[in-house]
């Protein structure tokens, strides 16, 4: 449809009609509306009616085809105009084929992984009739204790910046292209802005830093995104400088549409905008709406708070038709850009949902991807697994089928493949010993346990999290596994301390007891429904781990936050005076994590050396380039991510002590050397002044290169 003929279409609706556009609704509003029976439910509380509701804009959370396409074709033969619905879902790691969450992906430091995994779940959403995702999250998150942590990209703005686009690139493909390929969906990236700084890590909470934070540290992964054609904006639920996100205009006005251009639909979280009311700057729905709009949030998700006042407020004068317009065509643009004008249905008007959902093909890259984002931690030579070594399972995750994480949609936890299960595949005569509760060992479980173990050449245990410990609403004051697990992998570890530990978990965890414990440990994280042969393949080592942590793993739940790119003080703690008194440090633990940004290990070993540098001097008008030679002396082929990090030893404001700015991933057999080649430029030396502009101070640079934020300086370099 042109622009012109949906300024047609506008200037053909009614005021209602307008308002309901900018309303989202769930299902359950229409189970009634097939009947002639009285009107109950949700409807009734909301005292909305039936024409009322066959003007929303939006639907959330469908979880069929059928479904879909019975409350389209109700709507369509409803809605005077016949303008179509919008369905919205939270497609995060998967639809119906469960990924690794989304910490775990960004363990792989793999664009191109993800944008694999987005492209695929696009696929089996859009075979559901799901037009728009909820991900990514773009939120930068340095606090564990947060929940939604897992469903972040990690600590790193660069990193966090890389993979959100590449998330919007595999669900949207060319975002000008939505109305021709079905196969794709739009994503709404959020939550805009701060939610992953919620102070003490408490979901919900308030959100207080500086505007050089702001637009140094959280602003470039939405910008990212948005430049990657992301179609969608999710306001936030906490504040920023006092006042509630999604009434916030500078935020949402200055910030996001005129700084950062975004053109497209904002959209509250669910409820937020009638939570304005509770933060307390809103006295009743009426307000609220008034602020929101007035701030540009086109829709209202699940609150009557647009549907109930906009009206009014029209007529009081204090808000205009305009404002109303421009939200309206923000709608009607996305719908057209999916294609809903010609085909309200996108191609899957009698198709059967299972066409390319949960296939052989996408089961195998799930595999493949779970793999590739576990983080081999610690290992002591145990691993890979020596096939004629015998093998006990043991601990509560052995059979778990609660392998997938939080935001699993609608995957199914009966289709997740169990450890035990794939285990048992390489292993035909494992012996097992499985606890049914993750914070207890009974008598009886103990007993088996001691058995098994001692007749294990190697133990496996399997320790970790349930999937409702992280996510929404799952905040902990400590990140620690419980005291059961600790103790279980000490006390095997006095009957057989040949062990291997792994763990599933959504967030990083203070893991000095097991690490301490354990001869080898790995991070399989929540590997989606692929889990169990992921993990199988890298224990007997038809693949190499090679994720790196995308966040920081705290020695104590008191360090944190803790990141790797903290600012500078001025009384750093060194090797040198780490005995003295009066400097940044604790006293009781030290200030490093026990696994620090950007760490993993592999089977095999690479050495960087030769490091040649163009020049040590920099213009505005050169660049400089740094080689180094990179060597496999391993005896497995292997992938090692070369990382180079840089600080800025004397600029206008205090600096991060390191930032990373490039990273390399190469794949070697072993003796194999390979150059790895990076590029400097002045626009890798840019920083926020406080002005909030970018620009690069002259003066020196420190470069480090290496496998992990822990890199090693190898030169120093001078912008003149």
């Amino acid at each position: 449809m042109e622009k012109k003929q949906l300024h047609k279409l506008l200037e053909q609706m009614t005021v209602e009609e307008k308002i309901g556009q900018l309303v989202q609704l769930t299902p359950n509003f229409f189970e009634e509306t097939d009947g002639e029976g009285e009107i109950t439910g949700p409807l009734m509380e909301w005292g909305m009616s039936k024409q009322e509701l066959y003007n929303i804009g939006s639907v959330l959370g469908t979880h069929t085809i059928s479904q879909t396409h019975q409350i389209q074709a109700a709507y369509l033969k409803n809605n005077r105009l016949g303008i179509p619905l919008l369905f919205m879902a939270d497609v995060i790691h998967g639809y119906e084929t469960i990924f690794p969450i989304p910490i775990a992906l960004a363990s792989s430091w793999s664009p191109e992984l993800i944008e694999e995994m987005a492209s695929l779940s696009a696929v089996e959403s859009a075979e559901a009739g799901v037009h728009v995702t909820f991900s990514p999250m773009a939120d930068l998150v340095r606090d564990p204790r947060w929940g939604r942590v897992m469903e972040s990209s990690g600590e790193d703005t660069y990193l966090n910046s890389l993979l959100t686009a590449a998330y919007v690139r595999g669900y949207q493909g060319n975002p000008n292209k939505l109305n021709e390929n079905f196969n794709k969906i739009a994503a709404c990236v959020k939550h805009f802005i701060g939610y992953g700084a919620s102070e003490a890590g408490r979901d919900y909470n308030t959100v207080d830093f500086s505007d050089l934070a702001l637009y140094q540290d959280h602003l470039p992964s939405f910008e990212a995104a948005l430049n990657a054609g992301a179609k969608l904006v999710m306001t936030s639920f906490n504040t920023i400088k006092g006042i509630p996100a999604s009434g916030s205009q500078w935020l949402l006005k200055e910030v996001l549409r005129n700084d950062l251009n975004f053109q497209g639909l904002l959209i509250s979280d669910w409820a937020a905008i009638a939570e304005m009311i509770t933060h307390g700057v809103a006295v009743d729905k009426k307000e609220a709406a008034l602020k929101a709009l007035s701030a540009s949030v086109d829709m209202d998700m699940m609150t009557d708070c647009y549907q109930s006042s906009l009206k009014e407020l029209l007529k009081e004068g204090k808000i205009t038709e305009t404002t109303v317009d421009q939200a309206v065509l923000h709608v009607l643009q996305l719908k057209n850009d999916l294609g809903l004008f010609e085909d309200p249905y996108r191609g899957m008007k009698g198709k059967q949902q299972k066409a390319v959902t949960f296939s052989d093909s996408i089961q195998s890259t799930a595999r493949e991807l779970a793999a590739q984002s576990m983080v081999l931690l610690k290992n002591e030579h145990l691993l890979p697994l020596n096939s004629k070594k015998t093998v006990a399972l043991i601990g509560p995750k052995a059979a778990s089928q609660d392998i997938l994480g939080a935001w699993s949609w609608i995957g199914k936890q009966s289709q997740a493949v169990t450890l035990k299960d794939a285990l048992k595949k390489e292993y035909p005569d494992l012996l097992t010993a499985e606890t049914d509760s993750l914070t207890k060992i009974t008598s009886d479980e103990w007993e088996t346990i001691k058995r098994v173990a001692a007749k294990a050449d190697i133990v496996i245990l399997a320790l970790g999290e349930s999937s409702e410990e992280s996510g929404e609403a799952a905040s902990k004051a400590t990140i620690r596994l419980p005291e059961a697990q600790e103790q279980l992998v000490k006390s095997i570890k006095a009957i057989n301390p040949n062990i291997v530990t792994v763990l599933f978990n959504g967030r990083p965890l203070v893991l000095e007891e097991i690490a301490e414990n354990s001869s080898s440990l790995l991070e399989a994280w929540f590997p989606g429904t692929q889990g169990g042969p992921a993990i199988v393949d890298i224990l007997v080592g038809r693949v190499n781990p090679s994720a790196k942590l995308p966040m920081s793993f705290p020695r104590n739940t008191g360090q944190i936050p803790i990141y790797y790119n903290h600012m500078s003080t001025g009384r750093p703690v060194t090797q040198q005076n780490k005995q003295e008194k009066y400097i940044s440090k604790y006293i009781d633990v030290a200030n490093e994590p026990l696994y620090p940004f950007g760490y993993g290990l592999t089977y095999t070993s690479f050495i960087i050396e030769d490091i040649k540098v163009s020049s040590t001097q920099l213009t505005e008008d050169t660049k400089i380039i740094i080689t180094v030679n990179v060597t496999n002396i391993g005896r497995m082929i292997g992938k090692e991510i070369i990382q180079l990090y840089l600080h800025d030893v004397s600029a206008e404001v205090v600096r991060p002590v390191k930032e990373l700015k490039k990273f390399r991933t190469v794949l070697l057999e072993p003796n194999q050397m390979q150059e790895v080649k990076f590029e400097i430029t002045v626009e890798d030396l840019v920083y926020i002044h406080p002005d909030l502009k970018k620009s690069a101070d002259k003066g020196f640079f420190e470069i480090f290169i290496g496998t992990e934020s822990r890199a090693p300086k190898i030169t120093e370099i001078e912008y003149v």
